[in-house]
């Protein structure tokens, strides 16, 4: 329908984009957006399951509500839609969310790392710390509620053998946490290779959080 064609439009182009990047490779991944609510009934648009991003044009975007149940489109949507709904749910900052399986983000999934506080953009921009979640099946309920305890109030999250979670007030935003995520975990990856991690100090933490609880809250 016409009053969501930019919102689907958003995500299409979230998704091309991410292909472009290298964050996802073929059909893997998933892009949503929360849109306004109508009512009492919340909606998102989201990518559908099993599409190549490139084959894809606005109108097979589906637009559904927080129960599952389609509103607009013809296509069925993500596997991991009950992992965006969960989200929203939790984290009424979150208007859109983007997994992706890129690589150091999976490596470091793979190896079972949490990444510490190492850069300064990491604090800022992600919240700090990014953790693991357990690993259960995509698109269970197991899987929705490991996610939310190892996000958190961060933007951040890597998933166990699977890949990672990046979250913003606005699309732009969560795609920059992707790219955030996996240059954390490539500079993570390398400085290990080096044979010495140096996190940020405490204080430095501290001071570098604050940027990012602005960010969340919509202060200037």
């Amino acid at each position: 329908m016409s009053q969501w064609r930019e919102a689907r439009k958003i995500v299409l182009e979230a998704a091309w984009k991410v292909a472009e990047k290298g964050l996802v490779v073929g059909t893997s991944g998933n892009i949503s957006l929360r849109l306004p609510s109508q009512g009492e009934r919340q909606l998102i648009a989201i990518t559908p399951t099993s599409r190549h991003y490139d084959t894809l044009n606005v109108d097979d975007i589906p637009i559904i509500d927080f129960d599952g149940q389609a509103v607009a489109g013809d296509l069925p949507p993500s596997i991991e839609t009950p992992l965006h709904i969960g989200i929203y749910r939790a984290r009424k900052d979150v208007n859109a969310i983007i997994h992706t399986h890129s690589v150091f983000a999976s490596a470091a999934a793979v190896a079972g790392f949490n990444i510490p506080p190492i850069l300064e953009d990491q604090v800022v921009f992600l919240g700090g710390e990014i953790k693991l979640a357990d690993y259960d099946p995509s698109g269970t309920p197991e899987q929705m509620a490991n996610v939310l305890v190892a996000l958190g109030d961060k933007n951040a999250v890597i998933l166990a053998n699977h890949g990672a979670v990046g979250t913003g007030r606005t699309m732009r935003d969560a795609f920059t946490a992707c790219e955030l995520i996996e240059k954390t975990a490539e500079v993570y990856f390398l400085a290990l290779s080096a044979g010495k991690v140096n996190q940020l100090p405490e204080k430095a933490v501290e001071i570098q959080k604050a940027p990012y609880v602005k960010l969340q809250t919509g202060e200037e």
